[in-house]
């Protein structure tokens, strides 16, 4: 499986981006697809993530109410929608894939940068 990250960049804060990763081939049906963040001297976190066949979208309380994941099945393509960004948000942003019964995700993408300023 490869992910290809793109649409990071540079916005203000309370601005919006929208993160896309692209999965190679055909996603499998029992794939959890995540989006996780590192900041620089942080441990990476977690941020959100959907499974590929289905919904219930999971996300972290940090971002609950601004980010919004979706996927795009005729693009074989996961998003995630950063709105009302905050200073804080500063990280590499990665997608992430798992089979549910995985409990780690296997297979990750290079990452993609977003800097908000203040």
């Amino acid at each position: 499986v490869q992910l290809v990250e793109s649409g990071g960049g540079l916005v203000q804060a309370g601005g919006s981006l929208r993160l896309s990763c692209a999965v190679s081939g055909r996603p499998s049906s029992t794939y959890i697809m995540g989006w996780f963040r590192q900041a620089p001297g942080k441990d990476r976190e977690f941020v959100s993530a959907i499974r590929w066949s289905g919904d219930n979208p999971a996300y972290a309380s940090s971002v609950k109410g601004r980010f919004t994941i979706s996927k795009d099945y005729a693009k074989n393509t996961v998003y995630l929608q950063m709105n009302g960004l905050k200073p804080e948000d500063t990280a590499a942003y990665y997608c992430a894939v798992r089979t549910v019964d995985r409990a780690t995700f296997d297979y990750w993408g290079q990452g993609t940068q977003v800097t908000v300023s203040s």
